[in-house]
């Protein structure tokens, strides 16, 4: 996962990219045709929760996040703290030398032996989901679909499965809707460490397997037949031999990637031609309600608008209207207009026109094992809390649960998911279909700047802080955490509301509560809490609250 700015914009231009004809249908491949002829529709307004696997063979070792990438990473990377075991030795550990077993092999290994679909789809819709996130390509660039457009897709290797294309009529027979995450864009430069080296220690110098395996390597082995550099995408920024340091090393690759590159690799247009073709095929063979792209914007200037107007369009054919949702990072006004502006693992600061999405994850993105045994996912009244804030806000909440490499969840995600199930029962009122009030909330807990990746500086959440949402005549207030005195909400009180009459308020699923309506604030106390509730909130009925 990653949302950056391109360094490589103004390249990009100069890159000679061929006209593409108008996608069949009514919207033309163009910003303002696009604008004009897209609304977010109901749907995704209403449903507010989705949950995301963003499973595939990176999940297999149960490292984390960027295995694919990571392991022919030597050294620590600025993030990597002393007491961290890195990808890379991880790999050399369990795997051997990258050298020798590279991510090739990895993706031989992953057989997905476990995996029981209906039965995460059933503890999803429980949970509260309305809408369900498969991962079609992730940035190591195997397709989880009958891919016709690249041979290293899941049905030839590891599971020899249509993982899609099973997840998709379970989603659809479970009553959700169905979407589709597409992260393969950035294969292209993302994988070129697979072609660097060991700069240090007794391998020094010695090229890992990306630089040197073909197609006739694989005689005898599970990929036989096929081009292992079409998985790689291809050498372009080899390191020069020589490099005599990691740190160097790192720094080498981190200078030619920049902060992210969404531009047209001029030396590969063909890549983005296959990257266009297989996006296309996921909508034509899936018929996704919403597709992520992560990517900053619309990724590789007219091959990205072909594939949103494509999208919008195949939606015209199937329902007579793009009641669909394409989401991108690091949109400005103007593209909000046409598709929806994902925030990763981000926040915004107030209420937000158009409907927009925040996506996060309880662990990390792929299945981290370090993480589950050091506690490290988030709680379910964490969840909450994000969930409320965005929902207050306009937003919706992408929720991943990391599916492990048998194609399992653990126990404690299960736990996870059993008490926001127990919430979303009692409370859910409050969220789906509800839409933002004249203001979000109120609370001594600001948020920090918008943007991705800001979810890391929010302060915790108190008593005090109390988000709001609205349905119909009827007005919510969510408390983050479960008040242990009177509150006081001052947004409600007469003098900021003078023409409101509050008639009666409950706490959802709980007892009706006594109330005073002063003119600083509406004053009310909630009972104890008692049987593991938590984040509670109240429905105030009136008139001339909405």
């Amino acid at each position: 996962m990653a949302t950056r700015r391109s360094f490589l914009a103004g390249a990009a231009s100069a890159v000679a990219v061929p006209s593409l004809a108008p996608a069949q249908g009514a919207i033309a491949p163009d910003w303002h045709a696009l604008a004009d002829g897209y609304r977010t529709p109901d749907w995704f307004r209403d449903a507010k929760f989705g949950i995301w696997a963003h499973w595939g063979p990176q999940c297999q070792p149960e490292f984390g996040d960027w295995y694919a990438r990571l392991m022919y990473t030597q050294g620590r990377l600025p993030w990597e703290s002393a007491e961290m075991v890195t990808a890379y030795v991880d790999h050399l550990r369990r795997y051997g030398h990258p050298s020798e077993t590279g991510f090739i092999d990895i993706i031989g290994q992953w057989k997905a032996q476990n995996w029981d679909p209906a039965y995460l789809i059933a503890k999803y819709r429980k949970a509260g989901a309305r809408y369900f996130m498969a991962m079609g390509c992730h940035h190591d660039n195997l397709d989880l679909f009958a891919s016709k457009h690249h041979e290293w897709n899941s049905t030839r290797v590891g599971p020899q499965r249509d993982i899609v294309g099973t997840w998709e009529p379970l989603v659809r027979e479970a009553g959700l809707k169905f979407g589709v995450s597409n992260h393969s864009g950035h294969a292209w430069h993302w994988y070129q460490v697979a072609y660097g080296y060991d700069a240090e220690g007794p391998m020094r110098g010695r090229r890992y397997d990306a630089y040197w395996l073909r197609k006739q390597h694989g005689a005898g082995k599970y990929w036989d037949g096929l081009d292992p550099q079409k998985l790689y995408t291809g050498p372009y920024y080899v390191p020069p031999d020589g490099i005599a340091s990691a740190q160097a090393m790192n720094e080498w690759h981190a200078k030619l990637d920049g902060e992210w590159l969404e531009g047209v690799p001029e030396f590969n247009v063909s890549f983005v031609e296959t990257w266009l073709k297989r996006q296309k095929q996921m909508v034509e063979d899936y018929k996704p309600d919403i597709v992520f792209l992560d990517h900053a914007g619309v990724p590789f200037g007219k091959y990205g608008l072909e594939a949103v107007s494509h999208y919008y369009n195949k939606a015209i054919d199937w329902h007579g209207s793009p009641d669909v949702v394409m989401t991108a990072g690091v949109l400005d006004a103007f593209a909000q207009q046409a598709l929806t502006w994902n925030v990763e693992r981000g926040v915004l600061d107030d209420i937000h026109e158009p409907a927009w999405q925040t996506c996060t994850c309880i662990g990390q993105w792929h299945y981290s094992r370090p993480a589950y045994e050091q506690g490290a996912y988030k709680s379910a009244p964490q969840v909450v809390q994000i969930l409320a804030d965005v929902v207050s806000k306009n937003g919706c909440l992408l929720l991943n649960i990391p599916v492990r490499g048998d194609g399992t969840i653990d126990d404690k995600e299960e736990a996870v998911l059993d008490r926001i199930t127990e919430w979303t029962a009692r409370n859910g009122e409050a969220i789906f279909e509800t839409r933002p009030w004249r203001r979000y909330g109120e609370g001594p807990t600001k948020p920090p700047p918008p943007g991705a990746m800001g979810e890391g500086q929010q302060k915790p959440f108190t008593a005090e802080d109390v988000r709001f949402t609205k349905k119909g005549d009827t007005l919510y207030a969510i408390f983050l955490d479960w008040p242990q005195a009177e509150s006081a909400l001052a947004s409600l009180g007469r003098e900021a509301m003078p023409h409101a009459k509050i008639e009666r308020v409950d706490m959802l699923g709980g007892p009706e509560l006594k109330f005073r309506h002063e003119g600083d604030a509406l004053r009310l106390t909630l009972p104890p809490v008692q049987d593991g509730a938590f984040i509670p909130a109240i429905r105030i009925r009136g008139r001339g609250l909405v």
